[in-house]
């Protein structure tokens, strides 16, 4: 197992049996060198800063109705919002005092939210704080929509696929979704030009190993910007209430896997992971993760944006606690980051 660990950081790939039995067979002993094999590869691109992102969670409101998520149309036990503009601009207002010089923009797919107004918040962001980057992750758009939010000053779009496989797709999500139209919103994005970002859920319903093997070369031919990652975590209020949480040690696994085969992209350790285990966002740190995206959004709003139960949102999780989040940091050696940390940089 540990020659086909410094196989993949020497060569950036392995065969596809080889990831097959990476996966399929690996231990704690094969866990613990591939994390450390991909800390000592972030570290030397990144040192030991860990970029910070604005998380804006603008709204709740969403026409799909995917089966793993909280957020689905069909779920009527949630309480909707959807964030004002001048509401937006406010988050980003106390983020740029804090010291965010990169929101991220996240939601469901509101039909509320048209083009024109996205544009209009997105252009207003970027004349109000010139110096600072925008991601969105807004979900499934034309073409078009994609190339005006790109004009209007976005830099950023975070679009994961979830699953590569057409069959694994279709136990996640109802049949008025489309897989194609997925596939190719993420290759229009990179068209664009927007840094681009995709990634998966570990550990999702009736997800198997060769599902993952096509993830990861997906991943590797598509070569983003941003890799997201997390654990599969149910929401009591989805058809997949009673499935099993992905598990930490395959979410790190995975995040290694990546990390080796992307030394320079954008990789956060999750709120999700941070959902899983306390200590859940660091060893995401300690297995090559290099951003973490603590919560702008208003406070009582938070509670509301319920991908999953028990959503990490206070604490080292918030804004506001940046102080708790550099003393966990500088309890495993890393530093907040400040920068914008853009791609380019990195290379």
């Amino acid at each position: 197992m540990k020659r086909l660990v410094y196989k993949l950081k020497k060569d950036r790939t392995l065969l596809t049996e080889e990831f097959y039995s990476l996966l399929a067979g690996y231990d704690e002993e094969t866990l613990s060198c591939i994390n450390r094999e991909a800390r000592e590869v972030s570290l030397s691109r990144f040192g030991n800063k860990i970029y910070i992102r604005g998380l804006i969670e603008i709204s709740n409101c969403c026409k799909n109705d995917c089966y793993y998520c909280g957020i689905r149309k069909s779920n009527s036990n949630i309480e909707r919002y959807r964030l004002q503009e001048d509401s937006i601009i406010g988050c980003c207002a106390d983020g740029y005092e804090l010291g965010f010089r990169t929101f991220v923009l996240q939601g469901g797919e509101d039909p509320a939210m048209s083009d024109d107004r996205l544009e209009a918040i997105v252009a207003r962001i970027r004349r109000q704080f010139p110096d600072c980057a925008i991601t969105l992750s807004l979900g499934e758009k034309s073409k078009d929509t994609y190339r005006r939010l790109f004009e209007a000053g976005a830099n950023r779009y975070l679009l994961r696929h979830e699953t590569y496989s057409k069959a694994h797709y279709r136990e996640l999500h109802p049949s008025e979704m489309s897989y194609d139209n997925r596939i190719e919103c993420i290759g229009a994005l990179k068209e664009i030009g927007f840094q681009t970002g995709t990634g998966i859920m570990v550990g999702s319903p009736h997800q198997t190993i060769d599902n993952l093997i096509e993830d990861i070369l997906f991943i590797r031919r598509l070569q983003p910007e941003m890799i997201g990652i997390g654990p599969f975590i149910p929401h009591s209020d989805t058809p997949f209430a009673q499935h099993e949480s992905g598990t930490m040690e395959l979410t790190l696994l995975l995040l290694s896997i990546f990390r080796l085969m992307h030394p320079t992209a954008l990789i956060p350790a999750t709120t999700a992971l941070a959902t899983l285990a306390p200590d859940g966002r660091l060893r995401g740190i300690l297995a090559g993760a290099n951003v973490v995206m603590p919560n702008l959004s208003p406070k009582d709003d938070r509670v509301k944006y319920s991908l999953y139960d028990n959503k990490a949102a206070l604490g080292a999780e918030a804004a506001e606690g940046l102080s708790l989040l550099a003393e966990q940091l500088a309890g495993i050696g890393y530093e907040i980051s400040f920068e914008r940390g853009d791609f380019e940089s990195c290379v």
